[in-house]
């Protein structure tokens, strides 16, 4: 895999020929706390690694690094000029690993590249990961995209406005966060259980030169009793491919298809995926026209039968944590790739078998990372603001998003249940958007409303598989269901404040606060125990509040800068393992 330098966008001259004016270097800012990977970010590898795990292709070009930026006081594009301030890309505006540091409803990026003489021969696509809230792209003056949403991932066919020398590439971002959009936890800071917004450019951005007609998806599915396989090639309809499955370079499985069109093929002696053995396949694809990508796939499935959720084919606990997904330095953005894979770590550290994504959609490397590691993970779509009821254009945008979320996700083992709404916050049409999701991907299960007790639910539709229950500290003890798995979506949130580890000291809350660490893993140990008797009545699953500390929230396993661990690992581990047997 071909790894390029960051180009950093520090001009010479502007495209105007004019030298610009001075301008401050990039610096980091002194986040509220620093983790331990705070002082490995630099403006030469702010997030090196390739950025679709699922979709590879060996020649690229990362985009991250130092951009120009400001605040956007006019529409008029900054073209051909030099902006007043620097910011490292993919941090949002608001972190201090961005170097700003402070929010921004409306800002302009800008930087300039150059396009290996190799790629010419091809088309060059523009990748962005992800960008809140509305972005509009230029490229030498040219508009070549425009998206409105904050969590799924666009790009824009650049050739057409591609020129010889430096290309110049500038990003509008306008964030009201607010307004109706799908935002999740971000909010005001000093907002209790909401979080400081993370705004503009927070995934990374990348180039790849591609054929004409090129893969833009393969979407795989699996039968773990048959060993079959249901592969879809996305971007090239009509055009044949061949496709080849192997197991650590040993080819498993061969066939032919037409892009477009759904191709089954079978794998003997089918390896399966699942908590305990998260056995992964590789997989090529190559269109007939030369195309080829890389890609992988797991074999499992997910069912609930008898009100008891099944893990290919087999009564199976999900038990696992609530994970925000928040840092004190980047905000929305992991550090670095290490500190991304760190969370999922200690989580299958503590004995876990799931991890609830709370509100949030992560960059594909850290389901990647779940794959490999193997957690199951309940995917929230973020929502919207709790207080506010949505206009229809905002239900639409809201519905849109969801959908890009999913097609984007749908490769991922490690997914297997969909939550579009949680606690009412900014919910609608719960039934009909349950039903919809189940249409558009019949291969996981649906939370319709996680905390449909609470709060400011609506009444329970009975839609979705889950009746999902939040209760703190809990366990919740939901009634039995006469279709549905019942299961624990919060319970929880004991805390500790550690001193010295702490994001806002005076404000520091949680729902149940210890004294220390020894009585805070007590308390912990009584949860499970509970829990465990809960389980044999027929709960499914629980998801504890929660992994990590976040701003004035301390409760978590960890505190919010990852430097400790404020329980005993071991004892809490042996905690949930206890929980897994009860099950059984």
């Amino acid at each position: 895999m071909v790894r390029p330098a960051v180009v950093l966008a520090v001009l010479l001259f502007g495209l105007s020929g004019v030298p610009p004016v001075a301008q401050p270097q990039w610096h980091r800012e002194t986040p509220p706390l620093s983790t331990p990977w705070t002082d490995a970010v630099s403006p030469t590898n702010a997030l090196p690694e390739y950025p679709r795990p699922q979709l590879t292709r060996d020649a690229w070009q990362n985009l991250n690094g130092v951009w120009e930026f400001e605040p956007a006081h006019t529409v008029e594009p900054p073209f051909g000029r030099q902006l007043r301030e620097q910011i490292l890309v993919p941090y949002p505006v608001e972190s201090s690993l961005s170097g700003i540091m402070r929010h921004e409803t409306r800002m302009w990026y800008r930087r300039t590249f150059d396009i290996p003489e190799s790629w010419r021969s091809r088309r060059t696509v523009l990748h962005f990961q992800a960008v809140d809230h509305d972005a509009t792209v230029y490229v030498n003056g040219h508009e070549v995209t425009h998206h409105t949403g904050g969590y799924d991932s666009f790009t824009a066919d650049i050739t057409d406005a591609l020129t010889t020398g430096p290309q110049e590439l500038v990003v509008g971002v306008t964030d009201p966060t607010g307004n109706g959009q799908p935002l999740g936890k971000q909010r005001a800071p000093g907002a209790g259980v909401f979080y400081t917004p993370s705004s503009g450019i927070w995934q990374t951005v990348w180039l790849e030169p591609v054929a004409p007609v090129h893969i833009t998806r393969v979407d795989t599915t699996s039968n773990p009793a048959t060993g079959e396989v249901t592969l879809t090639v996305q971007g090239a309809d009509g055009t044949p491919f061949r496709v080849t499955a192997s197991d650590h370079g040993h080819v498993v499985a061969q066939a032919e298809g037409t892009a477009g069109h759904p191709l089954t093929f079978t794998v003997g002696h089918p390896h399966l995926w699942s908590p305990d053995d998260p056995f992964l396949y590789d997989l090529r694809v190559t269109l007939s026209t030369g195309d080829t990508v890389g890609s992988y796939f797991g074999l499992r499935s997910i069912a609930v039968e008898n009100h008891r959720l099944l893990l290919n084919g087999k009564p199976f606990v999900q038990l696992g944590p609530l994970d925000q997904g928040f840092w004190p330095d980047g905000l929305y953005t992991a550090p670095t790739d290490a500190a991304l894979e760190f969370d999922l770590q200690q989580e299958k550290a503590l004995g876990f078998t799931m991890v609830r994504k709370h509100l949030k959609v992560e960059p594909d490397r850290w389901y990647y990372h779940a794959d490999r590691l193997g957690l199951l993970v309940w995917q929230d779509m973020p929502a919207m603001p709790e207080n506010v009821t949505p206009t229809p254009q905002a239900r639409a945008n809201f519905e849109t998003e969801l959908h890009h979320v999913i097609d984007q996700h749908r490769s991922f083992p490690s997914i297997v249940t969909w939550v579009p709404f949680n606690e009412g916050w900014g919910d609608f049409d719960v039934a009909r958007v349950a039903d919809e999701i189940a249409a558009w991907d019949p291969t996981r299960l649906v939370d319709a409303e996680s905390g449909v007790n609470c709060c400011r639910s609506q009444p329970d539709t009975g839609h979705g598989d889950l009746l999902d229950d939040h209760t703190y500290p809990g366990p919740g003890t939901p009634p039995p269901d006469p279709v549905r798995a019942t299961v624990d979506g919060e319970y929880g949130g004991l805390g500790l404040r550690v001193r010295g580890h702490e994001f806002d000291p005076s404000g520091s809350f949680a729902y149940e606060l210890e004294p220390d660490s020894a009585a805070l893993t007590r308390r912990y140990v009584e949860l499970q125990q509970q829990l465990a008797t809960v389980v044999r009545r027929g709960l499914s699953a629980a998801v504890y509040t929660q992994l990590t500390d976040v701003e004035k929230e301390v409760n978590g396993f960890l505190t919010y800068d990852r430097r400790v661990r404020k329980l005993d690992f071991a004892v809490a581990r042996r905690a949930n393992l206890a929980v897994r047997s009860a099950a059984r």
